[in-house]
């Protein structure tokens, strides 16, 4: 009998040592920079406490790779918004929990 488990764990990829380095640049250097700078450093910070608490780089590795999503889809979001889709008859999330209680 084997002690192994019977799924296979998902791995994230390890980025490349100077992704956050690179990452931040791209971020100083977006139309976003006000808001999305002081989001990065305050969610790298908190990867970083728990990097250490835990010994653990997992937690680093998925602040680059939240944000490397966010600066991909950017451009997407920007010309989702500039199309002036109507969407005021969407359903407010909040509102709907409020419902579900």
């Amino acid at each position: 009998m084997s002690a192994q488990p019977d799924h296979t764990p998902i791995t994230t990829y390890a980025p490349a040592p100077g992704a956050p380095a690179e990452l931040l640049a791209q971020l100083r250097a977006d139309k976003r920079a006000e808001t999305w700078v002081p989001a990065f450093e305050r969610d790298w910070s908190a990867a970083l406490e728990e990097s250490r608490r835990t010994f653990s780089l997992a937690a680093l590795y998925t602040v680059v790779q939240d944000w490397q999503g966010r600066i991909a889809h950017a451009p997407a979001v920007d010309a989702f918004v500039a199309s002036g889709y109507d969407d005021s008859d969407a359903i407010d999330l909040a509102e709907l929990r409020r419902r579900r209680r």
